[in-house]
């Protein structure tokens, strides 16, 4: 499998190598061997932002496919106010319920705070490279019922439940919501989504939820800090659409101040490669509906608490042993381990244009050291 190839793995180590022992330079210069392969797809152009589009090319994993805006025009977001029912032109959310594709970007720094959720439809990418942009202090993302959507480069934190009101997800259809429980994104029965460089932090419930039948999901390069639920992985245990469910995480961030959830799945499939786990309250990884979850080449910082050194749980208290939990490659600091359970063949099965190189644990921390929002200058490489 073009994932587990012993060559791709082999030329990162070495990368990551040299890179921790150059010179100084600039700062591109300084971290561009350590590149994992989806920045090193964009990063190292100076004229991305003549191409923006070009970043749809970047996926891996199950959520490769996911085109966002890629056909569509630009965007340019000039006015931070927000209008649930009648959203004025120039705000965030009258570019993301158009019905035609539209790639979005924002005019200046801005701090965005909803006055309800922000319905996004299909064929959209939010892409915040080039500003500092906030969206905060209300309620956050919803995904639902739509296909091929990307959300780059942007702050999600704070994120409050949603009102009981008149909200618009398109230019024909408005209507009642009953109020969303403020996660940051919720993807519900979507697919083809790829969440990518956001930093996620402090909401009312979960950070990223995909559930009711979702699939085709990647979220990669995320900076994750100071929530407990961090990822749910499906709607309830044993929920029948969400056995089609298939996910990677990849090259994301878990920082201090998290406690279990780094996911949690429920059933599906998630493939679980090259992150770093900073430390958890309770667990990094669980399930509880009959997941299968291969953990691969990720990095496990284990709290000083002796108790807490298990990466898994289970959150069941028999029957779990049948479950298909896999760890390969995996680095374990501090006494963490992984407990693993099940038979059989726990690998992706991507398809050739999904798989990446995963690289051993050892070098995670340099390829996840520019997890979240990337400063990114015009006409300078990224």
């Amino acid at each position: 499998m073009a994932s587990h190839k012993s060559s791709p793995t082999l030329i990162l180590v070495l990368l990551a190598l040299i890179a921790s022992t150059s010179k100084a330079g600039s700062n591109y210069s300084k971290s561009k061997i350590a590149l994992n392969v989806i920045d090193s797809c964009w990063r190292g152009k100076a004229n991305w932002a003549n191409n923006r589009q070009a970043l749809a090319n970047c996926a891996v994993g199950f959520g490769k496919d996911a085109m966002g805006g890629k056909l569509g025009e630009i965007y340019v977001v000039t006015d931070p106010s927000d209008d649930p029912e009648n959203p004025k032109q120039g705000t965030l959310r009258y570019g993301v319920i158009q019905t035609k594709p539209l790639w979005v970007v924002f005019a200046r720094d801005m701090v965005i705070t909803l006055e309800n959720e922000l319905m996004i439809n299909s064929y959209k990418t939010i892409d915040g490279r080039g500003a500092k942009v906030d969206i905060a202090y209300g309620p956050c993302i919803t995904i639902a019922n739509v296909n091929h959507v990307i959300v780059h480069g942007i702050s999600i934190h704070d994120c409050k439940p949603g009102k009981n009101g008149i909200v618009r997800d398109s230019l024909t259809h408005v209507g009642h919501r009953g109020g969303c429980d403020g996660d940051a994104i919720d993807i519900f029965n979507s697919n083809n989504i790829w969440i990518d460089h956001c930093y996620l932090a402090r909401s009312s419930d979960g950070l990223v939820d995909v559930i009711h039948g979702s699939t085709a999901v990647t979220i990669s390069n995320n900076y994750f800090t100071q929530h407990d639920k961090v990822m749910l992985f499906g709607h309830k245990d044993y929920f029948a659409e969400d056995k089609i469910m298939k996910v990677t995480v990849v090259f994301n961030r878990f920082g201090l101040g998290l406690i279990q959830r780094m996911p949690r799945v429920r059933s599906g499939y998630a493939h679980v490669a090259n992150n770093m786990y900073e430390g958890w309250g309770m667990y990094a990884i669980g399930g509880s509906g009959d997941p299968t979850i291969f953990s691969e080449g990720n990095y496990f910082m284990a709290p000083k608490e002796t108790y807490l050194k298990e990466v898994t749980k289970r959150e069941v208290k028999d029957g779990w042993k049948n479950w298909k939990w896999r760890s390969s490659r995996d680095r374990f600091m501090n006494g963490a381990y992984f407990i693993p359970s099940g038979y059989g063949s726990c690998y992706p099965n991507y398809a050739n244009q999904q798989s990446f190189p995963v690289a051993d644990g050892s070098i995670v921390p340099a390829l996840t050291a520019n997890a979240g929002p990337l400063k990114c200058s015009t006409k300078k490489e990224c």
